[in-house]
């Protein structure tokens, strides 16, 4: 191919230069760290919602809940999509389009009058949009522009979404108490918006564009062709991963990563701490101390998946996890004390310290399209967030009470450490062949 062998020429031209100090691999990587950042925000919001909106329209917590399980559930489900997209059309295309829908979706919520509305727009917009950035954008990015440091890579990009919550959640709590909530859903439209332009003008979709090889590779790796038929090869290697033990062992625990995480915490903990007699600010303030020690834990977690069996990484996060779960409900108070910290402290280390694991045994078991199927392997948890963010809101609703879903939620983390345990390890990366 003409394309290919003009990338060779360009190539061997940069490689008779001096190299960069600083491979742009980096570089790419700060601008995905900074995408990830500014999408955060619309992760930070529906904990603080549903208060809100329940006093303001008289909906159920229930209904509410069940807008937020959409929005977690297409977070997943669109990902695997995505991810393919990404390699029919790019991924800068991919990535501003999607913010471009997140800003749409959430800047209309603000004119919603009935239920069905927050359904569409937070529900479906903002869901379909997020979930085209969702990790699988940062594995994709991880697989192309590097060889070595995936882990502490991984670590880093996964980490950037607890860093925009630790930005966020403080303003944004700040504007729905302090003004409202539809203030708080223009900062998020604003905040996803203003990420377009890095998007566009620094990020590359692959090293190729620029006449490098990715970084710690020893051969120049020629920018594939666009792969048609993204559907068709989403539904294709989901077909032939779910065909292996590992792909269901991989998604079942990280659908209770998902369950605990996403959609009880980050969903319920604020109403929950609020339930006790705690302001919202000093909630959403102690949520926002979990995404510090999250990105220390994230970024540690990489550097010990490129060191450690990723299994046993795994089952040491969900059993420890499950045990912080199972105090949580005897810390809950009208004001924060040092037994609450050392809980903030200990679960935010453990947060998404999963996903470093988790990516290396997908690239381990599905080589090529391990992004694709760590996208479906990403739909499982936010399946899994989606069922307890419902389930958290209507255990409220009947009950009165959070205390019966976070001792059930400790229950599965206990389960996850044992299904970790089991996955087969695989010598030898055998990619899944897409046929397009």
């Amino acid at each position: 191919m003409t394309q290919t062998s003009d990338e060779a020429v360009q190539a061997a031209h940069t490689e008779n230069r001096s190299a960069p100090r600083i491979h742009r691999a980096w570089f790419v990587a700060a601008v995905t760290f900074v995408t990830i950042i500014g999408a955060a925000a619309f992760r930070s919001l529906p904990g603080l919602l549903i208060d809100p909106l329940h006093d303001d329209f008289g909906w159920s917590r229930g209904t509410i809940s069940a807008a937020v399980s959409v929005n977690l559930a297409l977070y997943g489900l669109t990902a695997p999509f995505a991810a393919a997209l990404m390699d029919r059309f790019g991924i800068r295309r991919v990535v501003a389009v999607a913010l471009t829908v997140i800003a749409v979706g959430s800047g209309l919520t603000v004119w919603m009058t009935a239920a069905w509305q927050l359904m569409l727009y937070w529900g479906l917009l903002v869901g379909l949009g997020s979930g085209s950035m969702a990790l699988a954008f940062a594995a994709t990015v991880t697989n192309r522009w590097f060889t070595e440091r995936r882990g502490l890579v991984t670590g880093i990009l996964t980490a950037a979404s607890a860093s925009g919550q630790l930005i966020f959640l403080p303003v944004l709590s700040w504007m729905v108490e302090k003004h409202d909530w539809r203030p708080a859903a223009i900062t998020v439209a604003l905040a996803a918006l203003a990420v377009v332009p890095f998007v566009w003008l620094l990020l590359r979709d692959h090293p190729a564009d620029v006449g490098l090889k990715p970084y710690g590779a020893t051969e120049f790796v020629p920018k594939p062709d666009p792969v048609p038929g993204a559907a068709r090869r989403a539904v294709t290697a989901l077909f032939k991963a779910a065909r292996t033990g590992p792909f269901w062992l991989l998604a079942g625990t990280f659908a209770i990563c998902g369950a605990s995480t996403n959609g009880l915490i980050q969903t319920h903990f604020v109403p929950a701490a609020h339930d006790h007699g705690m302001p919202v600010t000093a909630a959403a303030s102690l949520l926002a101390v979990i995404g510090v020690f999250d990105v220390v834990g994230t970024v540690a977690s990489g550097w010990f998946t490129d060191r450690f069996e990723p299994r046993r990484l795994l089952a040491v996060y969900y059993a420890l996890r499950g045990i912080s779960l199972l105090f949580l409900p005897m810390l809950l108070a009208p004001s924060v004390h040092p037994p609450m910290l050392f809980f903030i402290v200990f679960y935010g280390l453990d947060w998404v310290a999963t996903v470093p694991p988790t990516v290396a045994l997908c690239r381990e078991q599905y080589g090529d399209d391990s992004a694709i199927v760590f996208g479906w392997v990403l739909a499982s948890h936010q399946v899994g967030a989606a069922l307890i963010a419902f389930l958290g809101g209507v255990a409220r609703d009947v009950f009165g009470s959070y205390d019966m879903i976070w001792y059930a939620s400790g229950a599965l983390c206990a389960a996850a450490a044992l299904m970790a345990l089991v996955i087969r390890r695989r010598p030898v990366a055998v990619p899944l062949a897409a046929t397009a």
